[in-house]
């Protein structure tokens, strides 16, 4: 694995992804083949378990809505190869939804402690329950964490892609509760001469934009 250390610091918004090959369920997987389009990577602490198990669907049955917007889904949990084979197969077999997308096996956790997910001396993976929304520039745009009783949101997964996507390129602001189609704000001046421009005291740094996608 290219300049790995696995006792580097948690990943944070604006940190390049650091490049892995591992072993998934659709064949062996380089994060380097995701560069030039938007990337969701998503981890769990372990198989066969039911807050995993309700994502992994859900995101499955999703998984049109996030290739429409040219974004790829990748897992990664710390069992082994066989261990999601049997997993994605039992889910076929029980609620009639394949899973199409890679889960890469991390049975050492080198990968989550690369990532930052678990300390470089941990023995449990309870704490891998990330997801990283990866630009096309292999540049984390935003990271989630969860605990292992609750289960991640598919809709607000999809609208945090769709908001970075809009905002990309520094074309506007998502505000709070933003929904495609909806109107984003536009970017402030920083001068003295915008902040007196307009006849609104607010507008020069909170106005509104149309939303162009």
């Amino acid at each position: 694995m290219e300049g790995w250390d696995v006792a580097m610091q948690p990943l944070r918004i604006g940190d390049v992804v650091p490049r892995f090959v591992a072993r998934s369920t659709q064949g062996p997987f380089d994060l380097d083949s995701c560069r030039g389009e938007w990337l969701i990577l998503f981890s769990h602490p372990a198989d066969f378990t039911p807050v995993c198990t309700s994502e992994v669907v859900a995101l499955a049955r999703a998984a049109p809505e996030f290739g429409a917007l040219g974004c790829r889904l990748v897992g990664l949990s710390v069992d082994s190869l066989y261990s999601h084979l049997a997993w994605i197969r039992l889910i076929r077999d029980t609620t009639g939804v394949t899973i199409d997308f890679p889960i890469i096996e991390d049975p050492t956790m080198e990968i989550a402690r690369g990532y930052g997910m678990v300390s470089s001396n941990a023995h449990d993976s309870g704490t891998v329950r990330m997801t990283y929304f990866i630009d096309p520039d292999g540049v984390i745009q935003a990271m989630n964490s969860y605990p292992l009783t609750v289960g991640r949101s598919i809709p607000e997964m999809l609208r945090i892609l769709t908001a970075l996507q809009r905002v990309r390129g520094g074309s506007g602001l998502a505000p709070a509760d933003w929904q495609p189609g909806a109107d984003l704000l536009r970017i402030p001046g920083e001068t003295a001469q915008a902040a007196f421009a307009s006849e609104d005291p607010a507008g020069w740094f909170h106005a509104p934009l149309s939303d162009g996608g």
